[in-house]
């Protein structure tokens, strides 16, 4: 199990030494030991109360005796003898966590921001493959590439930047803005870059995670050590070349969108795009001003939306102007009204995900239209663009340019399925060969969810076995180890996998809301679980398999109403037409953020450290840590603020003026005692 961290009360001892004096009791006037009565039949019963007689002499001594004129001598009743020792630590001092965060990207930067000032005695560590923070904002650099999302929106709630550049940033410029987060906060310190994890491997003796970890540079392989695992890999990390034949006959160039050349020049260049997600889009509209010709390989229909929620985007830069980048600075009020105005939006939509709704409806007859205005001069493409299935099935893109880039001259637009690649470009299934000199496959990422290494629990099993849609038992039975698709406890966990915690992964965030909003409010509510492992004692905890199989029973119900099940494919499904939806929360943003904001602790399973604290001597104990010696750290240091739920209160003139108390300085009677680090004699 996880080494304990025992705390010393030495502190305390001053103190403690001077309440005993106060009930001093001298040796003389102690008792003497009362005879046992047991019999040698009796002497190997044991009983956690004696039930040995007092001897006639045993009377309270003079120093604690009732002083009263009517009292009489009284007996000292022999006092139950527990069969654990008290451990020498206060309770508000936890053990130490060490916790291992892998990935570096907005999860990973937003972790070494909130878990170490939310959860004491941490000793963090993230591992990066790269060589600096940012993720996909790192990764990405293809031409056109930036966020569809307004940039004061895609950013976190507690670090903004008032100075953005542009309505909807470029990719750069948004890594090097959760790069400077980073900075702010100092979360470098906790980052190990260069370093990829290959395996995690459950040690059931030490109740810890064995970590591979491999040098992306050097290759030196190490394992260490970790009491808790949060993955933090992103849904779009681990991209993959298409599985096309003849890929590695193929003699121009070749390259994942993710994976772009930026010396490349595609000025003039006969060029073919491979996919019709979100950067194959961006890559078509930014390439056609540019090639001599662009082979566009789109597989399936797609909806493009004229914007998110109702913020119009251009191809060409929507720069702010050094006027109001001014007054978000030098305004903190008009700034925040306008952020709050802003982001507002993404709130609001969440209705449009059910089918049939009004709202859904709108928009399908909207965007055909858009689509139609756009797509004037080849209206012919219009029917080979939208889909029979509902607005909001795949995730929505705004595309701007693009419908207009595939109706030019200069661009095919191909829904023929490929055949193979040859030596020199892309055979179609009707036989027709088109040759190119580069070839760019915007194909996506694995969709299902999948860690990228193998996850062993106790029993032997990788996680990627129990997730796998290509294994899943298709009985359906909710007995079944394999399930075909992310099966988790609320997005946070899975059964069996002890101190495992995935960060915006399966129903990470909700239909509506913010990505950042929806890692923070993830992150408060590990940082609960983190602060009860430490403090309490836990040596492990997993979620029930009742409680996740209720979560998945429920999902299935919600998302059946939603135009989310249509027959699509996209990563809200893993990829696959018909298969669970897990890629989003069954619910809205307002929902999820309320889920999480106070855990249910009857969903989870724990095993404790007390069966180390006496040398295994049987039942666990689970106070036995958790209290620890009686005390809070505070009682035991003189002049220390014992009365810290004592506040300013509010001025007599804003009593019954509809103030809560903290609008003008009191209490807020909502929150009244329920802040974890301000409690009497806490140390948070």
């Amino acid at each position: 199990m996880s080494s304990i961290i025992h705390t010393s009360v030495a502190e305390a001892q001053p103190i403690l030494a001077e309440k005993l004096d106060q009930l001093a009791i001298s040796e003389d006037a102690l008792p003497s030991s009362p005879p046992s009565t047991a019999s040698e039949d009796d002497s190997n019963t044991s009983s956690d109360v004696s039930t040995e007689p007092l001897a006639e002499d045993d009377t309270i001594p003079p120093a604690v005796e009732d002083r009263s004129p009517t009292s009489v001598p009284q007996k000292i009743p022999s006092y139950p003898q527990s069969r654990i020792t008290l451990v020498d630590r206060f309770i508000d001092q936890p053990r130490e966590l060490r916790v291992a965060v892998i990935g570096g990207g907005l999860s990973g930067i937003l972790a070494g921001v909130m878990l170490p000032a939310k959860v004491p005695n941490i000793k963090l560590t993230i591992y990066e493959k790269n060589h600096d923070f940012g993720g996909t904002w790192l990764e990405n650099v293809y031409p056109g590439v930036r966020c569809d999302i307004p940039s004061h929106v895609y950013q976190s709630t507690f670090a903004p930047k008032t100075d953005w550049s542009d309505q909807f940033a470029p990719g750069a410029e948004i890594r090097d803005y959760w790069q400077s987060v980073a900075r702010k906060y100092d979360v470098y310190r906790y980052a190990r870059f260069h370093r990829k994890v290959t395996n995690l491997a459950w040690d059931t003796t030490e109740s810890v995670w064995k970590v591979t970890v491999t040098h992306t540079q050097t290759s030196e392989t190490t394992t260490e050590i970790a009491d808790f695992v949060l993955t933090a890999i992103g849904r779009f990390n681990a991209w993959k070349l298409p599985d096309y034949p003849g890929l590695s006959d193929y003699k121009g160039i070749l390259r994942h969108a993710s994976n772009w050349n930026s010396d490349f020049d595609p000025a003039g260049k006969k060029v073919a795009v491979i996919g019709n997600g979100a950067s194959g889009i961006q890559l078509v509209a930014n390439l056609q001003k540019v090639v001599s010709h662009l082979d566009h390989y789109a597989r399936n229909k797609t909806w493009i939306a004229a914007s998110w929620a109702g913020d119009e985007r251009t191809l060409e830069p929507q720069p702010y102007t050094e006027e109001q980048k001014q007054l978000f600075s030098t305004d903190p009020e008009a700034y925040l009204a306008f952020r709050k105005d802003l982001e507002d939006k993404y709130w609001r939509r969440f209705s449009s995900f059910f089918r049939g709704s009004k709202e859904n409806l709108e928009l399908r007859e909207k965007f055909t239209d858009i689509m139609r205005q756009r797509l004037h001069k080849k209206p012919e493409l219009l029917e080979q663009l939208v889909p029979d299935f509902s607005p909001n099935c795949r995730r929505l893109t705004p595309g701007p340019g693009y419908l207009e880039a595939i109706s030019e001259h200069n661009i095919s637009y191909i829904t023929t399925p490929i055949a193979k690649f040859t030596s020199t470009g892309i055979e179609t299934i009707d036989g027709q060969n088109r040759p190119v000199d580069a070839i760019f496959c915007a194909t996506g990422a694995v969709g299902n969810m999948l860690p990228p290494f193998p996850i062993i629990n106790s029993k032997g099993t990788d996680l990627r076995d129990i997730w796998d849609p290509s294994k899943a038992d298709t009985t359906q039975e909710s007995s079944s180890v394999n399930k075909g698709y992310p099966y988790t406890y609320l997005g946070l966990a899975t059964p069996q996998y002890p101190n495992l915690l995935f960060l915006s992964g399966p129903h990470g965030t909700g239909a509506s809301g913010t990505v950042p909003h929806a890692v923070e409010t993830q992150l408060a509510y590990f940082a609960k679980l983190l602060r009860k492992v430490s403090r309490e004692g836990i040596a492990t905890i997993s979620p029930s398999k009742d409680a996740t199989d209720d979560f998945i029973e429920y999902s299935d119900a919600f998302f059946s109403k939603t135009v989310l099940s249509d027959p699509c494919s996209s990563w809200y499904n893993g990829g696959r037409k018909g298969n669970r939806v897990t890629g989003i929360w069954p619910g809205s943003a307002g929902h999820v953020t309320a889920v999480r904001r106070e855990p249910r602790w009857e969903d989870w399973e724990y095993s404790y450290l007390g069966d180390k604290l006496d040398g295994g001597n049987g039942k666990v104990n689970r106070f036995q840590f958790f209290f620890g010696s009686g005390w809070t750290s505070k009682e035991a240091e003189e002049g220390s603020d014992m009365t810290g739920y004592l506040k300013l209160q509010a001025h007599p003139a804003f009593e019954g003026a509809g103030m809560r108390g903290n609008e003008k300085g009191g209490v807020d009677v909502r929150d009244l005692h329920e802040q974890w680090w301000d409690l009497p004699g806490y140390r948070g």
